[in-house]
């Protein structure tokens, strides 16, 4: 068998064995999926075991799975419940996070271009893996619900467009305008997502959904590449297409087919965490530089740096910036929770490494720091958070102005 097969069955072997440990291991302590993944991925790699190796097949794959977790991402954050002054105060808490990230990163990278790296994923919030902790939790639906949604939105979606601006390799004034010739087209494509969809459209997504034609999944995914291709086009980083095609699919599937939507969303999340993003994670795992950690020195060093800078960098203005009707246990729970800093961390290290702007060691202290963080920030939250009563959305049961 070819070192691509035997790779591909290596890693579909964890993306089964990851949720059964994360089960057995979730009934007295909730340890994030992706964990296991990546240590899995690390266990098979050449720096453990030497079962599993990289190559064009399994790169690409793993684009995709990066692909699709922006993706869908994106399809997460509703807009609708981010707003006024919450969102506000997590634009500039997310602004002044970028400029101290990219002052700390030029200090400890040696150099702009390595800095800026850093200082983006400095700034990342994990909201994916936030969401569920906070609605085990019944805090999602409630007032801090969804201020950690306002500033995990932020958090998600500001080092996407840093990303773009910042990783370019271009000017800032010809990033500034290929980024605003493609905020022009989603905004083309947003408008015409929220236009009502003639009554053929709904009725085929409705007869085709449990048949072969699966016209709204197909659908979705053109979509996905006609976003992705202007990306490509305007010379933009693909995970801007991947996320803008994440918002728009949700204003298509909202309108068109509320009832259906769920169902919809269901089917691609079975593409994507089915398959696609346990690739990237694993595929993470595999390329991880452990023999770097291990030896000691700088890299080694690095982990606990990073993992106090995402408290400092990330949540120093979020806990100055939160809105003033949170108690301190809110606050703190609040600054965990928009600390906590994986996906995003793992794509822009990758970028980084692939670009040879940022070396592995570097990567690997990054990762292993976010890794740290899933496990640990969200745990302290709640635990700092236990019997908090859940309060009502201010703006919908308060008193807030949107």
């Amino acid at each position: 068998m070819s070192q691509s097969g035997t790779t591909l069955i290596l890693i579909m072997a964890i993306a089964v064995l990851a949720p059964l440990l994360a089960y057995g291991v979730g009934r007295k302590l909730p340890v994030p999926l992706v964990i296991f993944e990546i240590l899995l991925g690390i266990l098979v790699g050449p720096d453990v075991l030497d079962w599993a190796h990289t190559d064009a097949l399994i790169d690409g794959l793993s684009q995709l799975g990066l692909t699709m977790l922006i993706f869908l991402a994106g399809y997460e954050i509703e807009f609708g419940k981010v707003r006024g002054d919450t969102l506000r105060r997590s634009v500039w808490a997310w602004l002044i996070a970028l400029a101290l990230g990219l002052a700390t990163g030029v200090l400890l990278g040696g150099g702009y271009t390595d800095g800026v790296f850093i200082g983006v994923a400095l700034t990342s919030t994990a909201l994916g893996t936030v969401l569920p902790v906070l609605r085990d939790a019944g805090d999602l639906r409630g007032r801090f619900g969804s201020v950690v949604m306002a500033f995990g939105a932020v958090g998600e979606f500001g080092p996407i467009i840093a990303m773009a601006l910042l990783l370019s390799g271009r000017g800032a004034g010809e990033s500034t305008a290929l980024l605003a010739v493609f905020a022009a087209l989603t905004a083309g494509a947003v408008h015409w997502a929220l236009r009502p969809r003639p009554p053929w459209f709904s009725r085929i997504i409705a007869k085709t959904l449990h048949t072969s034609g699966q016209f709204a999944v197909r659908f979705v995914f053109l979509l996905l590449a006609v976003m992705l291709g202007a990306s490509q086009a305007l010379g933009l980083d693909i995970l801007l297409g991947a996320f803008a095609a994440g918002l728009i699919t949700r204003l298509v599937l909202t309108g068109a087919a509320p009832e259906s939507g769920p169902e919809i969303l269901e089917k691609i999340e079975g593409v994507g965490f089915g398959f696609l993003v346990p690739v990237f994670f694993v595929v993470t795992g595999i390329e991880f530089d452990l023999a770097s950690l291990l030896d000691g020195g700088r890299t080694l060093l690095l982990l606990p740096v990073f993992l106090v800078l995402f408290l400092m960098v990330r949540g120093g203005p979020i806990w100055f910036l939160a809105p003033r009707d949170l108690d301190r246990k809110d606050r703190g729970g609040l600054v965990l929770y928009g600390s906590t800093a994986l996906p995003l961390v793992v794509a822009i290290t990758t970028i980084g490494v692939d670009d040879k702007a940022m070396t592995a060691g570097e990567a690997a202290a990054l990762v292993g720091a976010g890794m740290v963080s899933v496990l640990v920030f969200p745990l302290i939250a709640l635990k700092s958070r236990s019997g908090a009563k859940a309060r009502p959305v201010e703006g919908i049961g308060g008193s807030e102005s949107w």
